[in-house]
């Protein structure tokens, strides 16, 4: 699933107005304009999107919305439901991207978007059953896990994409 995707399908899921779109953003220490984030909730032509850098770029359709932009929002999302938290003594001002590789994305999702909007397990798994997806408390928990945890399972698109369908059963329906 694209990035590009990923901001249409939370922004209508959680009904996330334009003008908070900036702000999260904002939130998460990236600036874009209103235009710019209307660019990225615009559907491409063509499959170009497969092919992510680290640069934000311009393309005739939009600006791309990279990985490191994505987990930006998901950190300014974060920041706008829950506020922000003070860091702890020895614990460095901002952490570093958790973003590994494409794959990962999806994984980064699910553990942001749990913790914006304070979800348990068992609310990730109903959401996930209201989309008609079966996951055991196990699968999840492996999802959730760090990179590089034996019990680590990356995410794939089918749990994601329904993990966002369920949300907008939820907050929408």
């Amino acid at each position: 699933m694209h990035n590009h995707d990923i901001l249409i399908r939370l922004r209508y899921a959680l009904d996330i107005k334009n003008k908070d779109m900036v702000e999260i953003f904002k939130l998460g220490d990236i600036e874009v304009t209103r235009e710019e984030v209307m660019q990225m909730l615009t559907k491409p032509k063509d499959d170009y999107y497969d092919e992510y850098d680290d640069d934000m770029d311009e393309v005739e359709d939009g600006v791309i919305c990279n990985n490191m932009m994505l987990e930006s929002f998901l950190n300014g999302l974060i920041i706008f439901k829950r506020g922000r938290q003070e860091p702890k003594p020895g614990q460095p001002q901002s952490q570093a991207p958790a973003v590994k590789n494409k794959e990962s994305m999806n994984n980064i999702l699910l553990k942001k978007l749990k913790i914006a909007l304070t979800l348990t397990s068992e609310d990730m798994i109903d959401i996930l059953d209201e989309a008609g997806v079966m996951i055991t408390k196990g699968e999840l928990s492996a999802i959730l896990r760090k990179v590089g945890h034996r019990n680590y399972k990356e995410c794939g698109d089918r749990y994601a994409r329904n993990f966002l369908k369920g949300l907008t059963l939820r907050y929408r329906g």
